[in-house]
């Protein structure tokens, strides 16, 4: 069983504390060139994980379009990220952009506020729904267990 906990990650359960950067890119890399890029993108994540602001750097890859890479990086303030993108580290991820076989979907946001599992708790907890808590149904969570198993 996965154990959530709450933790605010920003916004005004800290006092003083300014907006982080959440930056995806997504992409297409044609199977021929998978390797190489996740060999280039694996050595900037490492570099970048030590960089300062650096709050986390991930790469996922998509369950239904297998070619599909997902760099997310998360940033403690605009001037780090800005740091990181004129890095010459960052010119390896441009490099992986470039193998891509369609256009990558880059975005930037900025995050003043984020919650976590006590909003999902709040948009169950209705009249009809005494059990608040009970993100997943039963049969769900049997199902869960049976693959376990």
């Amino acid at each position: 069983m996965i154990e959530l906990t709450r933790a605010p990650l920003t916004g005004e359960d800290h006092p003083g504390s300014i907006s982080r950067v959440h930056g995806t890119i997504r992409m297409i890399i044609p199977p021929k060139k998978r390797k190489g890029a996740l060999i280039i993108l694996r050595s900037m994540m490492e570099q970048s994980k030590l960089e300062p602001g650096c709050i986390n750097c991930r790469l996922y890859q998509d369950v239904l379009e297998e070619r599909a890479l997902m760099l997310e990086e998360t940033w403690a303030s605009e001037k780090d990220m800005e740091r990181h993108l004129s890095s010459d580290k960052f010119l390896a991820a441009l490099l992986v952009v470039e193998m891509a076989s369609e256009f990558p979907e880059i975005r930037f946001n900025v995050i003043s506020h984020s919650t976590g599992i006590e909003t999902i708790e709040k948009a169950r907890a209705k009249p009809d729904r005494p059990d608040k808590t009970n993100i997943i149904s039963s049969h769900q969570q049997n199902e869960v267990a049976n693959e376990q198993s």
